[in-house]
């Protein structure tokens, strides 16, 4: 289903002040659209909200108009909640659940805690979209009632890292370790986006693995899926539309022969990858 912008009337009366207040305490967030999605972001059909605001600036994001979270509509969280419980016949058939993604959920800590529980009281299965950056953002309630996280661990070397995405690997590799650490945490999927000429190196891949398998290592239950993402330029047209520079213009998709050489990286280390 393509991606349908999320309605906000109950905000619409907040002056300014009111909406600030409301959004830190999480009644308010800051969404960009969703859609449902089937075999993406989770097991079974999920229901992927994309919240706006993120603080990485990626060269190859696909969803550069995510990147501002004042360029989100306000949506409450009981409506959001709300509209979780309309496909509660469809998770339960299939397996799915709610899948908060971004930008970067973690810039929103308090919006997300919220529509966490209220899934879980749904008996809805969850999962987080995250680049681990904010990691220190989610408090271990807010994790006590994520199923599964999807990891975006962008780069393994610091540097590479910072090119990709304008900041620091830390503290991603921090937040993964602190998932392992949890005795009874969520689920994990690492995902690692293969881009010719940026992320490519040889070296580079396997310092990617090598977290990876640590985290496995610490909690073998933990680390059930690496997904390697090859890059794609369906987010092309969105950064002209901004009237943005794209560095990645004229890069091409990986081949199958390059994509086929990473994965076989991961399963080295004894990691299911797809």
């Amino acid at each position: 289903m393509a991606a349908t912008m999320l309605d906000g009337p109950t905000t619409r009366t907040l002056d300014h002040h009111e909406r600030l207040t409301a959004m830190r305490e999480g009644r308010v967030g800051s969404v960009h659209s969703w859609e449902l999605v089937t075999a993406v972001d989770g097991p079974g059909t999920r229901l992927t909200t994309f919240l706006s605001g993120c603080p990485l600036r990626c060269l190859y994001c696909h969803n550069p108009d995510t990147m501002a979270m004042k360029d989100g509509l306000p949506v409450t969280s009981d409506e959001l909640i709300t509209r979780i419980r309309r496909y509660l016949g469809v998770f339960r058939a299939t397996g799915g659940g709610i899948t908060l993604s971004g930008g970067e959920v973690l810039m929103q800590p308090a919006f997300a805690a919220r529509i966490l529980r209220g899934a879980k009281e749904l008996g809805v299965h969850t999962a987080l979209d995250t680049s681990g950056f904010l990691g220190a953002a989610a408090t271990d309630a807010m994790l006590d009632d994520v199923d599964l996280v999807l990891l975006d661990v962008k780069s393994g070397d610091p540097e590479t890292y910072r090119k990709v995405t304008g900041h620091d690997l830390e503290p991603t590799l921090a937040f993964g370790r602190r998932l392992a650490e949890r005795e009874n945490g969520p689920e994990v999927w690492i995902r690692f986006v293969l881009v010719p000429g940026l992320t490519d190196n040889l070296e580079n891949v396997e310092r990617v693995a090598e977290y990876a398998a640590s985290l496995a290592r610490a909690r073998p239950a933990m680390m059930t899926r690496v997904e390697v993402l090859p890059f794609h330029q369906m987010g092309r047209d969105k950064w002209a539309a901004l009237g943005r520079s794209y560095a990645l213009d004229t890069t091409e998709a990986p081949s199958l022969a390059l994509t086929e050489r990473v994965r076989e990286q991961f399963r080295g280390h004894g990691l299911p990858t797809y």
